[in-house]
C-alpha cells in the first residue's frame, strides 16, 4: 500500500503551470489558481505560469521551451483536453512527448469516475516525459485539477512516497542521451 516514508527528506520540484483558454486571463484562471495553491502548499516551487489560447502550435512551443529550461522539472497544463474542435492540448502534448505515461490517463479516469460518474469518459487527460521533464495535461475545471493533484500528483511528486514515485527517477529520465 502507498505511504509517505517520514525518514526521507522532502525534495521540492519546480513546476510550470499552463492554462489553455481562448477566454480567460490570470484574473479568471480558477484552475490555474487551484494548481498554484496546491503546488505551493505541498512545498514545491511554481517556476512559471502562462495562459495561451487553444492553438496547438503555441501550446507545443511553450511546452518545448519549458522542457528546455533546466529550472523546470514538471509541466502541468489545464484546459483543452475535451472533445470539441478547439480542444487541442492533448495533441500538442503528444507532439512533444518522448514517452507517454499511459497509466496516468487511466488512473485519472478511475478517480474521475468516483466524482462525476460516466462523464469521466469525456476527458482526455494525459501524461508524458520529454527532455527529462514530466508533462501532464489536465481538464480545465477546478474540480478536475483538484482531483488530479490530490489523488495522483501530490503523491507521485513526493520523493518520500512509497513504494515508488516520479521524483526518484527524474535523474534517469534522459539517461539515453548521455554518453556511455
Amino acid at each position: 500500500m502507498s505511504r509517505i516514508d517520514e525518514t526521507l527528506e522532502f525534495i521540492p520540484v519546480r513546476i510550470a503551470v499552463l492554462t489553455v483558454s481562448d477566454s480567460r486571463d490570470l484574473s479568471q484562471d480558477r484552475s490555474g489558481d487551484v494548481l498554484v495553491q496546491r503546488i505551493e502548499t505541498a512545498g514545491h516551487v511554481v517556476a512559471d505560469r502562462h495562459i495561451l489560447p487553444d492553438e496547438r502550435t503555441l501550446i507545443a512551443d511553450q511546452l518545448r521551451a519549458w522542457c528546455a529550461d533546466k529550472g523546470i522539472d514538471v509541466i502541468l497544463s489545464t484546459g483543452g483536453t475535451g472533445l470539441t474542435g478547439r480542444d487541442v492540448t492533448v495533441e500538442a502534448h503528444r507532439d512533444v512527448y518522448e514517452k507517454e505515461i499511459e497509466a496516468f490517463g487511466t488512473v485519472f479516469t478511475i478517480v474521475s469516475m468516483q466524482k462525476i460518474g460516466t462523464s469521466a469518459v469525456q476527458s482526455r487527460a494525459t501524461g508524458g516525459v520529454a527532455h527529462g521533464t514530466y508533462l501532464f495535461a489536465l481538464p480545465g475545471s477546478p474540480g478536475a485539477c483538484k482531483d488530479a493533484w490530490d489523488e495522483i500528483l501530490v503523491k507521485q511528486l513526493d520523493y518520500r512516497h512509497r513504494p515508488c514515485n516520479f521524483v526518484e527517477i527524474m535523474p534517469r529520465l534522459d539517461e539515453h542521451k548521455r554518453r556511455k
